[in-house]
């Protein structure tokens, strides 16, 4: 693991500790520094505005792990993003800053240019795809000149995707062309639900999808090449076969994230691309009219500034309850949980990829705990200490990147197999 010096005392900093997420990645850091060798190898801190607040936090983690020790042992650092002093005194004290302050439209930018600009390496949960992507065109060069990795998306957008795919293609015998994931989320009892601040990106995102359009102009990529049969893409909602319900288009940051990687491999590892779509499942046909009519409505509101404020201060009434103020309880965490099935598609080693239909076929799948928080903390610490510990393999010397960009010649597969998130090789059915 990189070493820690008297003038950056730690290896992890959380920044925005006192947030839904924060919280629990709190405690997912004080389980693995208590897995460390030696039981405390990795040194981290917990930073945000309110000390009190953050006080509390620790005090919460020490009850439920049982380790009081966090209430003494624990560094607490005061930063706010509006103050850029504060923002450089945290990021001067850590190797690596992991940002948990949402939504990163309106909050992530200065905590980028602060660990760029103070040597901090940056990881974030982001699923906004204009932030993602304008982080990259703003900032990669600059990142690369100080030897900083800024890694966004890591949390279940989209890690379990982006190595997905990655994973796919290695357990492939052959050239892979062409990759399909269905996302199925299952619940308990209490049914599942996500907290506000992802409502809020998801509104924001959606209204200002015109600026994605035009940000993308700017890099001026040509288009990945096609290698093999094109894949058509299905309407906007069908009943798929492969997971038993009616199925979308998925309308996260994974589609995104992973052409960003697959055109990443293939111009600097000359990697043959991969065509990727990705579906969700919704359920049966109930769950679809609640879809059609809620999805109609949103639509219509978030072209307004009046209808964006209506959906941001009534989440859980235009969400049907999907998304809260409070977030979910304990219980709806505790019994939710994750699949993520990728069906390729390619040709045999020995086959050539320009003649004729795909040949060979693969399945795959990635599994884990609830999606929104248990996955996506796992994730972004995994990510985290894979940094720290596998640093020479990251690409080049620094930049901003998407996981499997930075992280496509580590064991982080390995590392998320041993803790929540499985990958697997499944039988095409």
């Amino acid at each position: 693991m990189a070493s820690v010096t008297s003038s950056r005392p730690y290896h992890i900093i959380i920044f925005g500790a006192t947030g839904f997420t924060g919280q629990f990645v709190v405690e997912e850091v004080a389980r693995c520094a208590a897995e460390s060798p030696g039981g405390g190898s990795l040194k981290w801190a917990v930073a945000g505005r309110s000390r009190q607040r953050l006080e509390e936090v620790l005090k919460q983690a020490a009850g439920r792990l049982s380790m009081p020790e966090l209430r003494t042992d624990i560094e607490i650092i005061v930063a706010d993003v509006s103050i850029e002093e504060s923002l450089a005194i945290m990021c001067q004290q850590g190797l690596v800053i992991l940002n948990c302050v949402g939504p990163y439209r309106f909050y992530g930018e200065p905590v980028v240019k602060a660990c760029i600009a103070n040597g901090a390496h940056y990881i974030d949960i982001c699923g906004e795809p204009q932030f993602l992507e304008r982080m990259q065109l703003e900032y990669h060069t600059k990142a690369l000149d100080r030897g900083v990795y800024v890694i966004g998306s890591c949390g279940f957008d989209s890690i379990p995707a982006d190595l997905g795919i990655l994973y796919t293609q290695r357990q492939f015998k052959g050239t892979l062309t062409a990759v399909e994931s269905f996302l199925k989320i299952s619940s308990g009892s209490e049914g599942m639900s996500g907290h506000d601040a992802t409502w809020q990106s998801a509104v924001y995102g959606f209204a200002d999808s015109g600026s994605l359009r035009q940000l993308r102009k700017k890099f001026g990529h040509k288009p990945l090449p096609v290698v093999g049969a094109k894949v058509k893409k299905r309407g906007f909602m069908f009943f798929s076969k492969e997971i038993g319900q009616y199925a979308i288009p998925f309308m996260g940051s994974d589609p995104s994230v992973v052409k960003r990687t697959q055109r990443f491999l293939h111009e600097e590892e000359q990697q043959s691309p991969v065509q990727y779509s990705a579906y969700v499942g919704v359920g049966g046909l109930f769950s679809v009219v609640k879809l059609l009519c809620g999805g109609l409505l949103f639509w219509f509101m978030v072209k307004f500034s009046l209808g964006r404020k209506l959906l941001t201060m009534f989440p859980s009434f235009f969400s049907f309850g999907l998304f809260t103020k409070s977030g979910p309880t304990m219980k709806q965490i505790e019994d939710t949980c994750f699949s993520l099935t990728f069906f390729g598609e390619g040709y045999s080693e020995g086959t050539d990829p320009t003649q004729g239909q795909p040949n060979a076929k693969i399945c795959t799948q990635v599994i884990g705990a609830e999606p929104g928080y248990v996955a996506t903390v796992s994730a972004m610490v995994q990510a985290a200490i894979t940094l720290l510990n596998e640093l020479h393999s990251l690409p080049r010397r620094g930049g901003v990147y998407t996981p499997g960009a930075a992280f496509h010649k580590t064991s982080l597969i390995d590392h998320l197999h041993n803790h929540s998130i499985k990958f697997s090789v499944r039988n095409y059915q």
